[in-house]
C-alpha cells in the first residue's frame, strides 16, 4: 500500500481547491451588494434590513439541514458525480439570482444555492482524505479550506467591483460560467474508491450510530461549533463596527478589510495545516493543540483591537483573523482522521449542521441585540469570549484524539499510486 498520492490526485486536489474558492466567492457576493438589492426590491420598506437578512438565513438553513443528507449519499454513490451536480446547481442558482424580478424570486434562488453547497461541502473533504495518508493530510486540508477567507474576500471585492461598473445582477451572471466549467471538469474525474487496495464496506445503521462513540469527534464538533459561533458573529459585524463605531470611511473599510481577511486567512490556514503535520511528529495531539492555541491567542487580539487606535488597529485585526483561522486545516483533518471512510462524509455533514445550528445561526443576531441595548464593545466581548471555550475544549480532547486516531488507522484504505 503506497503512502504517497499520484500526480492525478494532486490535480484532483487543485480542482477541489478551485471549486471551493468559487463556492465562497459565490456565497459572499451577496454581502457586497445588499444595499443595491434593498434599493431594487425593498425601497421604502420599514423592515428592509430584516427582510434582506432572510436571504442569508434561507441559504444557511437549507445548507445546514441538507448537508448530513448529502453526506449520507456521498458515502454510497460517486462523490465526483455529487460534486458535479451540486456545483452545477449552485452556479445556475447564482445566474437565476441575477434574473430575479422580485424579492421572493431572489429568496428562492438563495435556497437553491444552499442545496448546491450542501452537496459539495461534506463530500469534497472525504476525497482529500482518500488521496493522502493520515500523517500527511494537514497541509492538503489547509489548501482546501484556505478558500474560506480568500474566497470570501474575493466575493466581496468581485461583487462590489462588478456592481459599480455593470450593476449588481452582473455579479451573479459572471460567476455562473466559472462554476459550470468546474462542474463539467468533475465529470471526467474518477472516484478513488474504484482504485482502493481493499474496498470499504457499505455503511450500516450501526456504523452511523458508532460515530457517537468516538469521543474526539464529538469534542471536535463542539470546538468547531464554539469557534463558528465566535467567528460568525464577528465577521458579520466587523465592517459595520469599523465604520459606525470607529469612524472609518466605508469605502476604505471595504478595501482594507478585504485585503486583511484574504492575506491573514490564507497565511494562517496554510501555516496551521503545515504546523500541525510537523508538530504531530513530537506531540500526537497536535491537530487539537494548534487549533486551541489559535483560539486562545485570537481572544486577546480581538480585545486589543477594540481599544487600539487606527491605523495601528489594522495590525491587531490582522492578528485576530490570523489566529482565528489557524484551526481550519488541523480541526478538519482531525475529523477525517478519526472517522471510518464508509461514514466520513456523513460525519462532515453532521459537523456542518451542528456548527451552523448552534454557531453562527444566531451569534450575529446576538451582537446586534446587545448593540441595540448596550454597545458594540459589549457585543464583541460577549461573543469573542466563546473563543476561550473553543480553545479549552480542544485542549481537553488531545488525549482522546490520539487514542481515536490510532483506532481509526485500521479503517484506512489508500488509492494505488499511478
Amino acid at each position: 500500500m503506497p503512502s504517497s498520492p499520484s500526480s492525478r490526485h494532486y490535480r484532483s486536489l487543485a480542482l477541489l481547491v478551485a471549486i471551493n474558492l468559487v463556492c465562497y466567492m459565490d456565497r459572499y457576493i451577496l454581502a457586497a451588494i445588499i444595499p443595491s438589492v434593498k434599493e431594487s426590491f425593498l425601497a421604502g420598506d420599514p423592515n428592509a434590513n430584516g427582510k434582506a437578512g432572510l436571504l442569508t438565513t434561507a441559504f444557511l438553513v437549507t445548507y445546514m439541514l441538507l448537508s448530513p443528507i448529502f453526506g449520507w449519499m456521498a458515502d454510497r454513490v460517486s462523490r465526483w458525480l455529487i460534486i458535479a451536480l451540486s456545483v452545477g446547481l449552485w452556479s445556475l442558482a447564482s445566474g437565476a439570482s441575477g434574473l430575479a424580478q422580485s424579492f421572493t424570486m431572489l429568496l428562492i434562488t438563495r435556497v437553491f444555492l444552499g442545496v448546491g453547497e450542501a452537496g459539495f461541502a461534506p463530500t469534497a473533504p472525504t476525497l482529500i482524505s482518500d488521496f493522502y495518508p493520515v500523517e500527511k493530510r494537514g497541509l492538503p486540508m489547509a489548501w482546501f479550506f484556505m478558500a474560506i477567507p480568500v474566497g470570501s474576500a474575493l466575493g466581496y471585492a468581485f461583487g462590489g467591483g462588478v456592481q459599480h461598473f455593470l450593476g449588481w445582477q452582473w455579479a451573479f451572471f459572471l460567476v455562473t460560467p466559472m462554476g459550470l466549467l468546474l462542474a463539467a471538469l468533475c465529470l471526467f474525474q474518477r472516484d478513488p474508491r474504484s482504485e482502493m487496495t481493499s474496498k470499504p464496506q457499505r455503511a450500516r445503521l450501526a456504523d452511523y450510530a458508532g460515530l457517537l462513540r468516538i469521543p474526539s469527534l464529538l469534542i471536535n464538533i463542539a470546538g468547531q461549533t464554539a469557534m463558528t459561533f465566535a467567528i460568525g458573529g464577528l465577521s458579520a459585524w466587523v465592517p459595520t463596527y469599523l465604520h459606525e463605531a470607529r469612524g472609518q470611511p466605508l469605502a476604505q473599510v471595504d478595501v482594507i478589510f478585504g485585503i486583511v481577511l484574504a492575506s491573514a486567512g490564507l497565511a494562517s490556514t496554510m501555516l496551521g495545516g503545515w504546523l500541525a503535520d510537523r508538530v504531530k511528529k513530537h506531540i500526537p495531539g497536535a491537530y487539537f493543540l494548534v487549533s486551541a492555541c489559535g483560539m486562545l491567542l485570537g481572544f486577546p487580539a480581538t480585545l486589543a483591537m477594540l481599544r487600539c487606535p487606527f491605523p495601528a488597529a489594522w495590525i491587531l485585526i490582522f492578528l485576530a483573523i490570523f489566529f482565528l483561522f489557524l484551526n481550519t486545516g488541523p480541526s478538519n483533518t482531525a475529523l477525517a482522521n478519526v472517522t471510518p471512510p464508509a461514514v466520513r462524509a456523513c460525519a462532515f455533514g453532521a459537523n456542518i449542521l451542528m456548527c451552523h445550528l448552534f454557531g453562527d445561526a444566531f451569534s450575529p443576531a446576538l451582537i446586534g441585540w446587545i448593540k441595540d441595548h448596550g454597545s458594540w464593545d459589549l457585543g464583541f466581548i460577549t461573543v469573542s469570549t466563546v473563543m476561550l471555550v473553543s480553545g479549552l475544549i480542544w485542549l481537553a480532547g488531545m488525549k482522546k484524539l490520539v487514542r481515536d486516531t490510532e483506532k481509526a488507522k485500521a479503517w484506512e484504505v489508500l488509492p494505488q499510486a499511478s
